[in-house]
């Protein structure tokens, strides 16, 4: 099974709409520049982009995120098994793009019998918004006082407009940060994102200001069928102008001309939809006040299927689970 290049796995992952964008070989070079090694094969039905780190001792951890991509992973995940024993893995963590109470999907209790199911990296849990029909179908499909926001935004004269001005993103990202209590990504991070993937249409970044005063930001993904709200921030100012519901309108908008019909809004807390709605209007930690913020454009709450680790060394796998947990429990 040949490992491919960039452009190989671009012709290869072409065949899959709806695809995940971080199985793209532009999300494999834009991690490539912040400690991954990313590595592609492919046989006709299915393929994988494998992202490997390095650890000292020559060791390795790999992660597939959000694939394998295709069907009848067997013969797949017995190459990647070897390239991940060559490169002295100590475990690999496959994280399929798969939702729960989906069909069609790889029955894969089967296909990880043996391995150690684990907690995912990316957020298990999210909200996905259709982007069929037109502009009105979207308003009507969304929360009455989210399509006031949107609007009151629109009568209080706040814009939004392409920009290419990371740095200004960056600088509210950390306030955002502060305000919040979240990590934020280094400039070059945010940087390398965009000059990568914006150049190709896959990337978007919206500011919106008040008379030339900027209030807040996002950046949006597209890739095949599917878009993805991965970044936001706002300042302190002008709150009461709604820019963020305006934003998430425009670049609903956007994600739609490059022919996208989901747009992911990315992260919510991982408790059943029953919990969710009682309990959205009271709580404020975590991601809770995310979710009062995305629950109102309309979308339908999934929840993807988790994450497996194949164990190549089970007492550094052991150490390096305790230590994750470690600073889990840090904050």
């Amino acid at each position: 099974m040949p490992v491919l290049d960039a452009n190989q796995w671009n012709s290869f992952i072409a065949r899959f709409p709806t695809a995940h964008l971080l199985q793209t070989a532009e999300w494999g070079e834009f991690k490539a520049a912040f400690g991954w090694l990313p590595l592609r094969v492919a046989n006709d039905h299915s393929g994988a982009q494998i992202l490997f780190r390095r650890l000292p001792l020559g060791l390795t951890v790999a992660y597939i995120p959000k694939g394998p991509l295709g069907s009848d992973w067997a013969d797949l995940l017995i190459e990647v098994d070897a390239h991940c024993r060559r490169r002295r893995a100590v475990f690999l963590k496959v994280e399929p793009d798969c939702w729960e109470g989906c069909t069609g999907q790889p029955t894969l209790d089967e296909i990880f019998r043996g391995w150690e199911q684990s907690n995912p990296i990316q957020p298990r849990r999210t909200v996905e918004i259709n982007l069929t029909g037109d502009e009105e179908d979207w308003l009507n499909r969304m929360k009455q006082k989210t399509r006031y926001n949107i609007r009151l935004a629109q009568r209080k004269e706040v814009v939004v407009e392409f920009s290419s001005d990371v740095e200004l993103f960056h600088r509210m990202m950390l306030v955002t940060g502060q305000r919040d209590g979240f990590g934020v990504h280094s400039l070059a991070y945010y940087q390398r994102a965009f000059d990568l993937f914006s150049p190709k249409g896959m990337c978007a970044l919206l500011l919106a200001t008040y008379q030339q005063k900027p209030l807040a930001g996002l950046m949006v993904f597209a890739f095949g069928q599917r878009a993805w709200y991965f970044y936001g921030a706002s300042t302190n100012e002008e709150r009461n102008r709604m820019p963020t519901y305006l934003l998430q309108w425009e670049a609903m908008r956007w994600a739609a001309s490059r022919g996208c019909t989901v747009y992911d809004l990315w992260g919510i807390p991982d408790e059943d939809e029953t919990v969710l709605e009682d309990q959205f209007s009271a709580r404020e930690d975590g991601l809770w006040g995310v979710y009062r913020f995305k629950r109102g454009f309309g979308g339908q709450i999934r929840r993807s299927v988790g994450a497996w680790d194949r164990v190549y060394q089970p007492l550094l796998y052991k150490i390096y689970q305790q230590i994750t947990a470690r600073r889990r429990l840090d904050g």
